[in-house]
Order: structure tokens, then C-alpha cells, then sequence
């Protein structure tokens, strides 16, 4: 099975997400902030895309994305930033850091699947 990595300090918000990604597939995993996150990534191995709150305790979802790809062996793992952020210069900076794709709280499922096909993760 697929397996997915959730990262947020919102329980409520790693549930939801765990769901939808479940409906579509996936074994999902949690973390509640990014040092965790990245624990989480080298123990559980072969993760196809980790979705990355931007705001968190700890280690904040922009730090995880650029700890992330500067690790060769978590690299290629897709990215998604699920945040509230939606300015402009966030949303680059993401990008810039490593995001393959970001998504703005709230989203439907809808949403949430397009972005992962864009990503190609799901097929379309």
C-alpha cells in the first residue's frame, strides 16, 4: 500500500487529512511537528508525499521542507504544503524551499485529490 506522512500540530486537521488519504488509497502516518516529522520519514521508509502544515511548534513545516531536500535519502519525497498561509511571497517561498505543490485551510476533498494528481500521485 501507498504510504502517506501527515504533519500538523492540529490533531483535528492530522485526522481529516488522514482520512481523505485513506478514501484515496494510502497508509497514512502522523506527526505533530517537523523534528518529528523527519523521524517519522526515516523510520517508516518509502513514503510517497508528506503533507507539511506551514505554522507548528518545533520545527515549522518551512524547515521540514528544507531539511527534507537537503537529506538524499528523503529528497524525492513529494511535498504538499497544507497551510493557511495565502500570500503570495509564502506561498514562492514555499515553493522555493521545496514544496512541489502548496494548498490553502480550508479545502475540500476535491481539492485536496486535484492537488495530488497535479503532483502526480493519483492518477487522473
Amino acid at each position: 500500500m501507498r504510504k502517506a506522512l501527515v504533519v500538523d500540530d492540529s490533531k483535528a486537521m492530522r485526522s481529516l487529512l488522514k482520512g481523505l488519504l485513506k478514501q484515496v488509497g494510502f497508509e497514512v502516518a502522523e506527526a505533530f511537528e517537523g523534528r518529528a516529522g523527519l523521524e517519522r520519514l526515516r523510520a517508516l521508509g518509502g513514503v510517497e508525499v508528506v503533507l507539511v502544515d506551514w505554522h507548528m511548534p518545533g520545527m515549522d513545516g518551512l524547515s521540514l521542507i528544507k531539511a527534507l531536500r537537503a537529506d538524499a535519502a528523503l529528497a524525492s519525497t513529494k511535498v504538499l504544503l497544507c497551510s493557511s498561509e495565502s500570500e503570495v511571497a509564502s506561498v514562492a517561498s514555499a515553493l522555493a524551499a521545496g514544496a512541489d505543490e502548496c494548498i490553502v485551510k480550508p479545502f475540500t476533498k476535491d481539492a485536496l485529490v486535484q492537488k495530488l494528481k497535479t503532483m502526480g500521485i493519483v492518477p487522473s
